[in-house]
Parts: C-alpha cells; structure tokens; sequence
C-alpha cells in the first residue's frame, strides 16, 4: 500500500495511492487530522483497515506533499552506511571516524523544518555556503514504538519506507565537525512521493538511484549496506525511545559531488531526481 499526503482544492489530505498509480482515494478522517500527514494514518495501526471514502481523485489533480509534512521531532540520519562512499571520502568528511566503517554507525539529525515535498524546490543558501551536494536515500518510516528494540524484533516496527536526499552543506558541514547545521538548512530534505508500507517492499533489498541533471550518479543496492536496517533500529532505539512516525535515514551510496575529483557541486538551476524501486521517485530543482 502506497500512503500519500496531497493537497486537494486548498486542503491537506491523505489518501491511498491506487495499484496503477493514477488515482487516490482519500482516508476518512476526523476534521484536522490530515494537518499531520501520514501520521494520522500509522496512528491508526493496521494499513489494510483503514477508513476510506468512496470517492477518489486522480493523481494529477493534486500536488503531492512529503507524506510527513513536519515530523514531530528530528530526523535520524545515518552516515557512512555503504562500504564505496566510507571509501570515497575517508580523506573529508569520514576522516576524525573510526578507521574501521563497520565499528559503529555515525549516527546524527536534521530538523523537521527542513521536509519539502517531492517535487518542491530546494533553496540554495546563498552567502552561507557554496557546496551543496545530494544524497540519495532509503528511509524508514516507524510504525510501533518502542524502547531498546533488539535486532530481532526491529522489522516488527517498521511501519514502511520512503525516499529522502540528504541534501547537504559540506563546507559548513566540515567547518562545525559535528553535522547538524550543515544538514538542517531550510528545504535540505526533500521527502516522498509518499510512504510504501512494509508488507509491500522488502527495504533490505532494493535499488537506490540518484541523478543530476540527467546524468546517473549513484547507484546502489540496499543489500550493500554496512549496518543493515534491523541494526539501525536497534541503534536509534538504544536508551531512546522511538515513536510511530519517527524517520531514519539509512545513509547514502558511492557518486556524491564531494566524492569526485574536482567536486561537482549543486549550482541554480540544477535538477536532481532519486529513485528506488518499489517506491518511486522524486525529483526537485535547486534554486
């Protein structure tokens, strides 16, 4: 099932994306509720049993929102998690880490204000910083909370998956050591085109993709992960307690700007799409 978040005639709505892709029937929900997003709908628990109204609205007739507007707290991101971009740039980023990439994850956060929409644009911070770079990304969306979750168990709280690009500040990311602020500009994490539950994609083996301009940069397989989704969960949820709705990134592939020689990074105009199979895709114009 495929939970998307869209606006429709002036309104927030959340709806069921149909199996050709073409329509969306919306979920029957208590006056405000959609204000949230997605998140209205994983409260509801089982997504085969949602409430769904009998009408339904095509595709091309709404524009499609991150399917968590503004998640209620920040965002897990995981650095470092695919053995080629550890290799990439052991030298920059990576290199005050531990030498050995499968010690530990890196583990650090974005702020919620930074989620945009699919297809939104993502604003350059002029005077602020001149290296922008993408990343392309699995996320995965928490269904079930919970508190020291083992690695058994951790599949159990998935509620489903969604795409993000770790949009990303190098210098400024370089320049405080630790990661936040050059992660958490305003518009850095395009978010969608919505959320695909559980029981229909198999996260752990899956195809990431990212291009700029037409041109194919990353491309990955989930398979090659260096701490695989269950060992995310059972991180981020060490000591820490994980709520419904709560997002973790689970790190990018090999093909980002920074990693090339010289760095190529995002200018006005350029445009970067991400894809992965059984998801989708979303595509934004930096500006």
């Amino acid at each position: 099932m495929r939970i998307a978040t869209y606006q429709w005639n002036g309104q927030r709505h959340v709806g069921v994306v149909s199996e050709d892709g073409q329509s969306l029937t919306p979920v029957n929900l208590a006056p405000g509720q959609a204000d949230t997003g997605a998140l209205a709908v994983i409260a509801l628990g089982d997504p085969k049993k949602l409430p769904l109204r009998s009408e339904s609205v095509s595709l091309q007739d709404v524009k499609l929102e991150a399917p968590i507007p503004l998640p209620r707290r920040n965002i897990f991101c995981v650095g470092r998690n695919y053995h080629a971009h550890a290799k990439e740039l052991s030298a920059s980023v990576f290199k005050d880490n531990s030498a050995n990439p499968a010690s530990w994850p890196i583990v650090f956060t974005k702020v919620p204000e930074c989620v945009v929409g699919p297809t939104d644009d993502v604003t350059l911070p002029t005077g602020i910083s001149e290296e922008i770079d993408y990343e392309s990304e699995l996320a995965i969306v928490i269904g079930t909370g919970g508190r020291n979750i083992s690695r058994a168990a951790a599949m159990q709280h998935v509620f489903g998956y969604t795409i993000i690009n770790d949009v990303t500040a190098r210098d400024v990311q370089m320049r405080h050591q630790q990661w936040d602020l050059g992660k958490s500009f305003d518009t850095f994490c395009p978010m969608g085109p919505w959320i695909v539950t559980a029981d229909e994609l198999d996260g752990s083996r899956t195809r990431v993709r990212g291009w700029v301009n037409g041109e194919l940069r990353q491309d990955a397989q989930t398979t090659d992960l260096i701490f695989d989704i269950p060992a995310l969960i059972e991180t981020c949820s060490r000591g820490i307690t994980l709520y419904p709705g709560d997002v973790i990134a689970t790190g990018t592939a090999a093909g980002v700007g920074m990693g090339m020689k010289p760095p190529r990074y995002l200018k006005a105009g350029d445009v970067v799409r991400i894809e992965i199979d059984g998801i989708g895709a979303i595509e934004n114009r930096f500006v």
